[in-house]
């Protein structure tokens, strides 16, 4: 009899091993999910920004089509702004390991 519980001991301590790696995954999971809730919707705020970038540059090219003086002013603009930009995304990139 004795020996009994001590094995319902050992199968009930497995039960519970295994129940608290499940809540330990479970917890992790619940971080990680949080965290790429908000992942996506810093990306959707980006790329909503993107959007709008781009149709205010089409109507602006649009309104400076038959100006060639104002439409190179657009373009040296959005070439300062790209240089610009192509820095911060390099100073901020973290270096291939």
């Amino acid at each position: 009899m004795f020996n009994l519980l001590k094995q319902v001991a050992r199968e009930v301590t497995q039960i519970l091993n295994i129940v608290t790696s499940l809540q330990k995954g479970q917890t992790q999971m619940a971080a990680d999910l949080t965290a790429l809730t908000a992942q996506v919707t810093a990306n959707t705020q980006v790329e909503a920004s993107a959007v709008l970038l781009i149709q205010g540059l089409a109507a602006q090219i649009t309104a400076l089509q038959n100006d060639p003086v104002a439409l190179a002013a657009l373009a040296t603009q959005l070439n300062t702004s790209a240089t610009a930009l192509a820095a911060a995304v390099a100073a901020n990139t973290p270096a291939a390991s």
